[in-house]
């Protein structure tokens, strides 16, 4: 396993160049922690020696560890689902183009530690959804507002001719959205890349069935 504070791990690359206040040291230590360990299995001490503040300074911000987890969620999490899988979709033209790019470019960019550790937002969900309902709903809304932001860019691909007509925009995003999360999921259990790289295939042809060339 690379180490905790390795920013060539996918996931925890950092997305700009921002210097981090306390708070936001917290936060992404906190994230790493949680997405190595696990909700339940992450300490408070680890991330306390790694972020170098006080234990005053965390409980400043953060009243208790499930506070923190949420702060994790609605603020690290749900932004780099955004910027990594939705935002970058609003650059295309054709979303179907833009889906197949986005595969591609993940598939280059992950490695064997990445699918070692797993999604975030898959691993907490499968964690802590059937524990705490903060969690499930703070998790759902992220899945809620992927899928939506792919249906919304493919039913504008339907009306201006981008789509084969007999595809319905919310069943291919639902489609695209569940395969991706369990591709990384299947790699993760057989701990094989070529396992991801076979699933994001899979999707990359339905994706040229559904559109209209």
């Amino acid at each position: 396993m690379n180490d905790f504070l390795n920013d060539n791990v996918y996931w925890w690359r950092p997305l700009d160049d921002a210097e981090l206040d306390t708070r936001g040291k917290i936060l992404l230590a906190a994230y790493k922690e949680m997405h190595y360990q696990g909700f339940q299995s992450a300490s408070l001490s680890n991330i306390l020696a790694r972020t170098g503040v006080t234990k005053g300074a965390l409980y400043h911000h953060f009243p208790n560890k499930t506070e923190l987890g949420y702060a994790v969620i609605d603020e690290v999490i749900a932004q780099r689902i955004h910027l990594s899988f939705v935002k970058p979709l609003q650059n295309f033209e054709n979303p179907v183009d833009g889906i197949i790019e986005l595969i591609q470019a993940s598939g280059e960019a992950f490695s064997l530690t990445d699918i070692e550790l797993g999604c975030p937002l898959t691993a907490l969900a499968q964690e802590m959804a059937p524990l705490d309902e903060g969690f499930r709903l703070r998790l759902i809304k992220i899945y809620n507002q992927w899928h939506q932001s792919i249906a919304d860019s493919f039913r504008r691909a339907l009306e201006k001719g981008q789509l084969q007509p007999d595809f319905d925009p919310e069943i291919v995003a639902a489609t695209i959205v569940a395969t991706l999360e369990g591709a990384m999921h299947a790699a993760k259990v057989a701990q094989d890349l070529n396992i991801l790289y076979r699933c994001g295939a899979g999707l990359i042809q339905y994706l040229h069935l559904i559109r209209k060339n």
